[in-house]
């Protein structure tokens, strides 16, 4: 008698998930078809039948991450119709109210570096910053816009990795001063 086969019309994207997770906890450097077949739960199999290969797996999780994250930012940023709404709502973000918690930073920093050396990477980051200069151009202009979405990445790592996080008074001010010159 052959066993039935199971249903699970959302393996893919929960395989895609997982891979998030291990790149979060391994580096991309770690992640293999094993820990993310484990992490979502599926047959080794199943990894490589939804993906062509582990990089092709790591650019769908990429792409799904930063989608991810871009939302979350424009959620963040959505009503904000004045510089000053633009400064505090970039000021929470940076400092942590924006529903990004250290994962997923984690996956962005894996993301950038990795995007040095892989093309197609190269090309999630650039519409990863295409989408958040496009929110910021709701309120500013292109080119501060550019300087404002650089601007917040560097603030938001330097309080990732900062052993004491810059203080708040200090991201509104250089976020203000980026924003209205």
């Amino acid at each position: 008698m052959t066993p039935a086969r199971r249903h699970d019309p959302q393996r893919k994207q929960r395989i895609v998930e997982a891979a998030v997770g291990v790149i979060a906890q391994h580096g991309l450097v770690g992640t293999t078809h094993r820990r993310v077949a484990a992490a979502a739960d599926v047959p080794l199999g199943s990894v490589t039948y939804h993906f062509e290969s582990l990089e092709d797996l790591c650019r769908q999780a990429f792409e799904w991450h930063a989608d991810r994250m871009w939302r979350s930012y424009a959620a963040h940023v959505e009503g904000v119709v004045d510089r000053p709404g633009l400064v505090d709502a970039l000021t929470a973000l940076v400092c942590g109210d924006a529903g990004a918690d250290a994962d997923d930073w984690a996956v962005a920093y894996e993301l950038y570096l990795a995007a040095l050396r892989r093309p197609a990477l190269r090309a999630v980051t650039e519409r990863w910053m295409a989408a958040s200069r496009s929110v910021l151009e709701r309120v500013v202009d292109p080119i501060t816009a550019r300087g404002v979405d650089a601007l917040v990445e560097g603030l938001v790592m330097h309080r990732v990795l900062a052993l004491e996080p810059m203080p708040e008074s200090t991201v509104r001010a250089a976020i203000a001063r980026a924003v209205d010159p």
